[in-house]
């Protein structure tokens, strides 16, 4: 994502006017063979459901939908507490693990094999990959997984390989992809190390208040580059078990013109070509200084369970890094390393003719995110607050507070920690709007121990108000982190590398601090006037972390209003009058990833369960539970419920990057419907309640 230093990620979209979107929405992809490429396969078979409910039986409708979806969540349930859903993102991931097991040499059959079955069955109809579920091919993708599939031993000749590699030619082939696809190919001799940017290991010594120094970059970047900057100075190349002419359109000429730049984007394109000639010339001991600091800065930040960050990206150049300055694969970092990237990997059987076991990578896993937004969603739905479930929830949650200092406190060093992370394992890096979430979930239960509770969410409280950046607002794992440079770098062609304060997580916090009863300390104040100054034109919010302007505005009102901004506030009405113009004609809410970079797409897409929750979420806050919008929203709640409880979504409505990197929360589909329909029946005066089947 390219962010701009007002917290927002690449230009702010002007409003959309009610309608349509431009032209009909895309079929979802298929694989080859016709093959959906959908809904993950343990999403079930919809129910139709009834026909859509009246007036007078929607409470109802809420009532039987909200007590279906209650028995699911408490199904998923872990036995020490906590609920995860998977959390699926693009083939990259499998392609990557693929490449770093080539390279390292410690590749099997049967991994391979289901890497491949995963990555097939995402192939879309015209041979590309896309990076989320129905949008446009993308080349990066394209040309990572038709490698992978090399690897795997698929022929180049194959129709689902042709049609591949063909498109890839079209579309400039290798020398057109993103920096990272071609470090992957440089490792192998598939792409030159000189004809990529430079990243010296020195810049580990640059002090903190230095442009560029690694502190300027958020945290996933900077646990990236770090790594990165070791593999650029080492430039290793492992025989390339084939060659892909086949991916240029010059094989003869395979090397990627020089774009024309100017601005901003000249200066740092002059500072790598002086950093290729610092190269030459980098004095030995210092190289071997900066390299050993570097593995240090690495091994000091693996966190218990072996990852780096609890993210795959980092943990995969992280092993690279180490092996490459002579950590053998036997040595316990690199050992724990590998182990904790086999602990992403979802196995299940692959659909369709042929089955067998079906492999996909999760860049990333969400536990502490799930159980905070399971746990309110069920409290929201009547599930009693002293349920052995949300004791047990609440128990895992406070075991998983993080009490030392990370790399937060570079920025915060007399800070006293207290938040809590995403994964199941980041200590460094907890964030702010985990945090947030976590404080709002403990308050709805009832634990047996409220002394541990309160003191959980003091420090909680301390170090979230301590992490305010300066113009008021959050940013979710740094304060201040807003340097533009870093986004300017050759290196740098692909996803947020900064982390700017945002409208949903400064919304988030907000939330609960109000809860808190903080809506009157002036620094909630000063959040509450960030917030709307943030508004669009249009009356939405722009969604940092979820797509789009429904996931900012479901986040944004609701925020608001528990801070004391009434419902009869200009700001509050505009977003409500927005809401109302976007909703589908089938009575829910969607929005496409392409709202990122084209604004014709803002709140246009395919109705998803856990949008149309986050826009029920914002009208209820607004007081409009009698509204039509609303009686519709939950009428498409109901109507298109599964006989299990949950709902299909096949659509990715999560960002870890906006655009450039697209999340499907498997457990949103669940958690944000839930939460709306137990507000809805609360503020209709049906308060919801469980029965025995339920509990």
């Amino acid at each position: 994502m390219t962010a701009t230093t007002d917290g927002s990620s690449g230009p702010r979209p002007p409003a959309l006017p009610a309608g349509g979107p431009p032209g009909p929405l895309p079929a979802p992809p298929t694989a080859p063979g016709g093959q959906s490429a959908g809904p993950h396969p343990d999403s079930g078979t919809p129910d139709p459901g009834p026909p859509a409910p009246g007036p007078r039986d929607t409470p109802a409708a809420a009532e039987r939908a909200a007590a279906r979806a209650v028995r699911n969540l408490l199904g998923r349930q872990h036995d020490e507490g906590w609920w995860k859903g998977d959390l699926e993102t693009n083939v990259t991931m499998d392609a990557e693990d693929l490449l770093l097991r080539e390279f390292l040499g410690i590749g099997d059959r049967r991994t391979t094999e289901a890497a491949a079955r995963f990555i097939r069955s995402r192939q879309c109809p015209d041979g590309t990959w896309a990076t989320f579920h129905g949008g446009p091919g993308d080349l990066s993708a394209t040309i990572e997984a038709y490698v992978a599939l090399r690897l795997a031993g698929d022929a180049p000749a194959a129709p689902h390989m042709a049609a591949a590699s063909a498109w890839v030619r079209e579309h400039g082939g290798i020398a057109a992809s993103r920096v990272f696809t071609r470090i992957w190919l440089a490792l192998f001799g598939w792409w030159p190390w000189e004809q990529l940017p430079e990243l010296p290991p020195e810049m580990i010594y640059l002090p903190k208040w230095f442009p560029l120094n690694i502190y300027d970059f958020g945290c996933w970047a900077r646990q990236t580059i770090v790594p990165l900057t070791v593999v650029s100075a080492l430039r290793p190349v492992r025989p390339a078990p084939f060659p892909l002419g086949e991916l240029h359109p010059d094989p003869a000429a395979p090397r990627r013109a020089a774009a024309t730049a100017t601005g901003w984007d000249r200066v740092f394109r002059r500072l790598d070509r002086l950093l290729h000639a610092y190269r030459r010339v980098a004095p030995p001991p210092l190289r071997r200084a900066a390299l050993r600091a570097c593995a240090r800065w690495i091994v000091e930040r693996q966190e218990n369970d072996g990852c780096w960050g609890g993210i795959q990206p980092p943990a995969v150049y992280s092993v690279i890094a180490l092996h490459l300055l002579g950590y053998d694969l036997d040595h316990p970092v690199l050992r724990a390393g590998l182990d904790s990237l086999d602990r992403f990997a979802v196995w299940q059987d692959a659909p369709g003719p042929g089955g067998g076991p079906s492999r996909m990578v999760e860049a990333c896993q969400s536990p502490v995110w799930d159980t905070c937004l399971a746990t309110i969603a069920l409290t929201d739905a009547g599930l009693p607050a002293g349920h052995p479930a949300l004791v047990r929830a609440a128990d895992w949650m406070l075991g998983e507070q993080v009490l030392r200092p990370g790399d937060w406190s570079v920025r915060r060093p007399g800070l006293p920690p207290g938040g809590w992370a995403f994964e199941f394992h980041n200590d460094n890096y907890p964030d702010t709007d985990d945090t947030a979430e976590v404080v709002l979930a403990l308050r709805r239960t009832a634990h047996p121990d409220p002394e541990r509770v309160d003191r959980a969410v003091r420090r909680a409280v301390r170090w979230t108000l301590g992490m305010q950046s300066a113009d008021g607002a959050w940013g979710a794992f740094d304060a201040d982190n807003t340097s533009a440079f870093p986004n300017r770098l050759p290196f740098c062609d692909f996803g947020e590398v900064i982390d700017p304060p945002s409208a949903d997580v400064t919304a988030h916090v907000v939330e609960m601090l109000a809860a808190e009863g903080l809506a009157g300390d002036p620094r909630v104040r000063r959040a509450v006037a960030w917030l709307l100054a943030e508004q669009e034109p249009s009356g939405a919010w722009f969604g940092r972390w979820g797509v789009n302007h429904l996931y900012g505005t479901g986040s944004a009102v609701p925020a608001l209003v528990a801070a004391g901004v009434p419902a009869e506030h200009p700001a509050i009405r505009r977003a409500v009058d927005w809401l109302n113009s976007v909703q589908n004609e089938d009575g829910g809410w969607g929005e496409d990833l392409r709202s990122y970079p084209d604004p014709e797409w803002i709140a246009r897409g395919e109705s998803t369960a856990s949008q149309t929750g986050w826009a029920l979420l914002a009208l209820l806050a607004a007081g409009e539970e009698d509204g039509k919008a609303v009686e519709r929203g939950i009428g498409w709640l109901a109507r298109t419920q599964r006989e299990d409880g949950s709902w299909d979504e096949p659509q990715f409505t999560g960002t870890g990057f906006p655009w450039d990197f697209s999340i499907n929360y498997h457990l949103y589909r669940l958690v944000f419907p839930l939460t709306a329909l137990g507000r809805y029946l609360t503020a209709v005066g049906r308060p919801p309640r469980t029965g025995p089947r339920d509990a």
